[in-house]
């Protein structure tokens, strides 16, 4: 299925072929989890990690245009109650939600060059919503730094990189957990 993209230059959806390639890589560690979907545009990943096996996603979206995208594209494809959408910006979702169970997954994609990632690093390890299991997963752009990472208590577990971007896989320090 086809899913609705945004219209405009506002988001930037994933290419397929990275799409494929995050999953090639996750597919086996997705059933049955819980995965949360940062900056999501139009929903693509998380409607793909449900279709994949997750029990539950959670969409967070500030632009409206962008959660009525997600809400469309949950419909099409049935899988509407096995998610929740927050219309909000990250920083206000991840404080809303703090108190819940941790997710297996996060996935961010914030605008490039815009450092959006530290603060929603520094936000979500603030709360309950991840814990030594969970694998957080970025999108940036190839030269993008994340020198930071250490710092905030992240360890890079991984880096796949793409001609124009990359995914960076990180998790909490071990002294950390």
């Amino acid at each position: 299925m086809v899913l609705k993209t945004v219209p405009g230059r506002n988001t930037r959806p994933t290419a397929d072929r990275i799409k494929e390639t995050l999953f090639n890589i996750l597919q086996f560690q997705l059933e049955g989890e819980r995965f949360l979907d940062l900056f999501s545009g139009s929903g693509a990943i998380g409607i793909e990690a449900l279709s994949r096996g997750a029990s539950f996603a959670a969409f967070v979206e500030k632009d409206r245009r962008a959660t009525q995208c997600i809400m469309d594209n949950l419909k099409a494809t049935h899988l509407e109650e096995h998610a929740k959408l927050y219309t909000c910006a990250v920083l206000s979702a991840v404080a809303r939600m703090d108190g819940q169970e941790p997710f297996r997954f996060i996935f961010m994609d914030p605008p490039y060059k815009e450092q959006l990632e530290v603060s929603a690093l520094q936000a979500l390890k603030q709360s309950t919503l991840l814990d030594e299991n969970t694998v957080i997963i970025v999108e940036a752009l190839l030269d993008t730094s994340f020198d930071f990472a250490d710092a905030l208590g992240f360890q890079i577990t991984r880096v796949k990189e793409y001609k124009t971007n990359k995914h960076v896989f990180l998790c909490l320090h071990e002294d950390e957990t």
